[in-house]
């Protein structure tokens, strides 16, 4: 079976911004070939051979009764039961997902399954497609081309002569996505321990980032994180797509949180969140609509006035 070269733990930050962000819907195949109870073992291996494909699924009405695979003709031919009826012969105990699933759904069941196709039903359990790993890799494929040239565009970099870089770094968060949370605050202290900065410069660096973060994780349908080094400060912004704060001086107040019992459960949600960024920056400013919310966290490397809080390491 052919696997899909990619995974959700270690792969490249643009990788895993698509497969969480495209649906199973997006790759799979909609234009499908099937057969009814009472066609013939025989009816499906001419319409696999004539279409050069190795399922065919058994539907009544739209409705995922089974599926003939390649084995199963194979099976049929070997033990002499290739003119009966697919209904005797069917797989009916199948592994299904559902059209408005992530994409990365698709690929863990490819790699805990050993199977070349996955029906997908809609949400009133009508079959709407059919997923194998060449449908997913194709179309990964042309929008890792697209996002890699959005992605060069936002990393490119200008010198200048004194302090640091101008850098322009941007990392996509993911709703949710605890696995890879910490991955963008991260990248933002490596970057500064290369410039010699003090270490409670970059503590502060570290903390502002982790926050907000790990607020576009926790609270919010997905955004970035872009931090922007400057020869005298580090710029640190982070952009979310909603659904917006509905009290912005309450979530500025130490322990209060809008995070749901989930949330807390995993350790997370403990309301001290915007409260940090804003006690480890020289500047904060923050904004929030129902569209997102966009909060700024400006870091001078002169650090003779803030004392970072207790916080990421």
């Amino acid at each position: 079976m052919q696997t899909i070269p990619i995974n959700t733990y270690n792969s490249p930050t643009v990788i895993l911004e698509l497969i969480y962000r495209l649906k199973v819907k997006d790759v799979m195949t909609r234009s499908l070939i099937s057969v009814s109870l009472g066609d013939s073992m025989r009816t499906v291996q001419r319409l696999m051979r004539e279409n050069s494909i190795t399922g065919v699924p058994v539907v009544s009405d739209i409705r995922l009764l089974g599926i003939v695979s390649m084995d199963d003709i194979i099976q049929a031919l070997d033990f002499g039961y290739i003119e009966e009826p697919v209904e005797r012969h069917m797989t009916k105990n199948l592994i299904l997902l559902e059209d408005d699933m992530p994409v990365s759904f698709a690929i863990s069941y490819f790699d805990r399954y050993s199977y070349h196709r996955f029906p997908v039903l809609n949400k009133h359990k009508e079959l709407v497609g059919m997923v194998t790993t060449r449908d997913i890799t194709t179309r990964l494929l042309l929008e890792i081309n697209r996002e890699v040239e959005n992605l060069e565009r936002m990393n490119q970099t200008t010198k200048v002569t004194d302090g640091l870089s101008r850098d322009v770094h941007s990392f996509a968060i993911l709703k949710h996505d605890f696995e890879n949370a910490g991955f963008a605050s991260t990248e933002i202290k490596k970057r500064l321990k290369k410039s010699a900065l003090a270490p409670s410069v970059i503590r502060r660096a570290a903390i502002a980032s982790y926050e907000l973060e790990m607020n576009i994780v926790v609270h919010s349908e997905g955004g970035k994180i872009t931090a922007e080094y400057g020869p005298d400060e580090v710029v640190i912004v982070s952009e979310d797509s909603g659904p917006g704060i509905p009290d912005v001086e309450r979530a500025m107040e130490k322990g209060f949180s809008t995070a749901n019992e989930w949330i807390r459960s995993l350790g997370f949600g403990a309301g001290m969140g915007l409260p940090n960024v804003k006690s480890v920056s020289d500047e904060f400013e923050i904004e929030s609509t129902v569209q997102g919310t966009i909060v700024r966290s400006t870091i001078r490397f002169k650090d003779t006035i803030k004392k970072p809080q207790e916080g990421v390491e």
